[in-house]
């Protein structure tokens, strides 16, 4: 049976919004589903709700390792185990004996200059053009309207599908080789670094207006700064594609570099020489897009991303 005391607590809560001030008492005491989570959270029963992390987590010691070392532990286990025919694929004690045997001939060093020098050469030329065309076209309407379109037209034709028509312009020695790997690179600089430079906050060109820095100002910086991540990204593919298209043209008329020794061993059925070249190849690819790796982690340091 209800009580007056409990009818007029009732209208007290109904016209104080869910409080109840009792006789004498200095506070109000909330009714309601807050009032018994707040008594549940000071029993210790629920608590802030903890914020879940989205990204992909701490980073990995030497994780980028991982995946080659499975890689090779699987081809020694094979070996090791008869699983993988000798005749096939070489094991990897053999591949050892090979590249000390080779050392010692003095075949690799020889032939590793001669492919490095060829990378590098080429490897400059194209991110000098490169870089250029993308400033010029980037920064100037008629600039993209005479270069943007030719070199979508060379995106669009395979680098090693030119092979034959600068044999004709440049005959078989190391200007076809240096040029082929240059418009390898052209392109990737200028696709990346242009996208970049296009895609330039337009509020930093409005306060570069407004402070009135000259056009030499501009481009040294906000252009090149803001373009930065867009050129050692296009850096990272020009050195894969510099690779590529050494091991294809080291192997036509070539006699010396490390896909001439290659083609060479392929011919005398020596499957060990040929895996000690890929090897080879390898540790160049790795290293070197592992320095700008490098390179991109302390330019681009200010920068927080989902990586870091």
């Amino acid at each position: 049976m209800a009580t007056t005391w409990d009818a007029d607590e009732a209208k007290l809560s109904r016209s104080s919004g869910g409080r109840i001030a009792h006789a004498g008492s200095r506070a109000t005491r909330p009714v309601g589903p807050a009032s018994f989570a707040g008594s549940a959270g000071s029993a210790g029963l629920a608590g802030p709700r903890a914020r879940r992390r989205l990204g992909p987590g701490p980073a990995i010691p030497f994780g980028l390792q991982i995946g080659p070392v499975l890689l090779v532990l699987t081809w020694v286990v094979g070996s090791a185990l008869g699983w993988i025919d000798p005749r096939i694929l070489s094991a990897p004690w053999t591949v050892v004996e090979a590249f000390v045997r080779l050392i010692e001939q003095g075949r690799l060093q020889d032939n590793f200059v001669t492919s490095a020098t060829r990378a590098l050469l080429g490897l400059s030329i194209g991110l000098l053009i490169g870089t250029i065309l993308a400033v010029i076209a980037g920064l100037s309407r008629i600039g993209e309207a005479l270069i943007d379109g030719p070199v979508q037209i060379k995106r669009a034709i395979p680098t090693l599908a030119l092979i034959p028509l600068l044999i004709l312009w440049f005959g078989i020695g190391e200007s076809m080789k240096v040029t082929t790997i240059a418009l390898a690179v052209i392109v990737p600089i200028y696709i990346h670094t242009h996208n970049a430079l296009r895609s330039i906050d337009s509020r930093y060109v409005e306060l570069a207006e407004t402070l009135r820095m000259s056009q030499k100002d501009f481009i040294l910086q906000v252009v090149l700064p803001g373009a930065l991540p867009g050129f050692l990204l296009g850096l990272r593919f020009a050195v894969t594609l510099c690779w590529v298209s050494l091991v294809v043209v080291e192997q036509i008329n070539a006699t010396s570099g490390l896909g001439y020794m290659i083609d060479l061993a392929r011919n005398y059925g020596q499957t060990d020489v040929i895996l000690v070249g890929l090897v080879v190849y390898v540790l160049l690819g790795l290293i070197s897009d592992g320095l700008v790796r490098l390179i991109e982690r302390r330019a681009l340091s200010w920068r927080r991303t989902l990586a870091n």
